[in-house]
């Protein structure tokens, strides 16, 4: 298991301090989930800067280490491989081919799917021609003319609310390159955390995120797992959102706004995302339990979908960072 911001990634280099939290609960509780299944035994490895995980194999990587030597040994050695990275820059991606090349069976989406997920644009387009609904997300100097304001300026390949901007109206400076526009919607902001497989999902729950506005950024601050009801609406967004992007495997996440009309797709996370920190909670069984299938042989079970035990309705638990 690697996740990249506490795992060694940033060794020799200043720590992105704003992710450090995110990322320890995120491989905390993974960690956490996939030993109390029979017969696991998680290895890892974390920042000599930083303390090591509570549970788990965990080795410390220092500033003359080779992060990337020590997950290629580790990979090789393992059954199963599960990365967590953000997936703005490539990250994800390469960590993925990375280990891919030492180990059969890794827990992530296929490579074109990264790709895709990585760009806000071509993931809106690629949903939009799926009949998803999607906030339109244009480049800039393609924002359709009459189109009023406010608009949200963010990076194409970027993660979460990072570098995500509002403006009451489009700027006549140029806008820094790798950008995306987007008009602002009115809705409630709300994820999907979801379990994909060859295009069938499941949904585990319907979380509400703690999203503001601080002086013109955006700040999330933290996510309510559970605080909405899975509905045929959400089922049914999920099942479409599978079948336009059938490389999407494992545990990802999907963001979207519950609007008047119903739920807009924001980006969908190819990845574990912070809402898996209280899933467990609020769900009342371990996530992983009845897919042991995904860690032994990187598949979830055969069948219709739903494909999974009766789950009881998830109970709200706040994550707050």
């Amino acid at each position: 298991m690697c996740e990249t911001v506490t795992g060694g990634f940033y060794a020799g280099a200043a720590l992105p301090e704003d992710l450090i939290d995110e990322g320890a609960r995120m491989r905390d509780a993974l960690i956490g989930d996939l030993e109390d299944l029979p017969g696991i035994r998680v290895v890892t490895t974390h920042d000599a800067r930083l303390p090591q995980p509570p549970r788990g194999t965990s080795r410390p990587v220092g500033p003359g280490d080779d992060a990337g030597a020590l997950w290629d040994k580790l990979a090789a050695e393992a059954q199963c491989c599960w990365p967590i990275a953000p997936e703005c820059e490539g990250i994800l991606a390469r960590l993925v081919a990375r280990l891919r090349t030492r180990n059969s069976r890794v827990i992530a989406p296929d490579d074109a799917t990264l790709r895709i997920c990585a760009s806000k644009r071509e993931t809106a387009e690629v949903l939009t021609r799926a009949g998803v609904p999607v906030i339109p997300t244009w480049p800039p100097g393609m924002v359709p003319q009459g189109q009023k304001g406010p608009f949200v300026i963010k990076p194409d390949d970027g993660a979460g609310a990072l570098d995500v901007i509002l403006v009451p109206r489009l700027p006549t400076e140029p806008i820094a390159p790798g950008a995306v526009i987007q008009p602002l919607v009115a809705g409630t902001a709300a994820s999907l955390s979801l379990l994909c497989q060859q295009g069938r999902t499941h949904v585990l729950s319907a979380n509400r995120q703690h999203v503001a506005i601080v002086e013109g950024r955006f700040r999330f601050s933290g996510v309510t797992v559970g605080a909405f009801p899975v509905d045929d609406t959400l089922r049914t967004l999920a099942e479409r959102i599978g079948a336009a992007l059938p490389g999407l495997r494992g545990l990802v996440g999907v963001d979207y706004l519950a609007t008047a009309a119903g739920p807009v797709v924001i980006e969908v996370n190819p990845r574990l995302t912070t809402s898996y920190v209280g899933l467990r909670h609020a769900l009342a069984v371990n996530p992983l339990a009845f897919v042991a299938e995904l860690i032994r042989d990187g598949e979830v079970p055969e069948g219709d979908v739903p494909n999974l035990p009766y789950l009881p309705p998830a109970r709200p638990v706040e994550i707050n960072l």
